[in-house]
C-alpha cells in the first residue's frame, strides 16, 4: 500500500481497522510496513479520501 499524502487527512480510519497493525501515524504522519501488510485493502475501504493505493 501506499499513501498519497497529498490526500491524507491523517484522520487514522485506516489505523483503526489493520488487522496486520502495519499502519502507524507517529506526529501527523502515515507510515506503513510493507512486510507487514497483507494487501488486504480494508484500510482502503475506509479511507473517506481515498489516499490509500495498491
Amino acid at each position: 500500500m501506499k499513501v498519497n499524502y497529498s490526500k491524507c487527512g491523517y484522520c487514522g480510519a485506516c489505523v483503526g481497522v489493520c488487522k496486520s497493525m502495519a499502519i502507524e501515524l507517529i506526529e501527523n504522519k502515515l507510515y506503513i510496513d510493507d512486510k507487514k501488510c497483507n494487501k488486504c485493502t480494508l484500510c482502503m475501504i475506509v479511507c473517506p479520501l481515498n489516499a490509500l493505493e495498491e
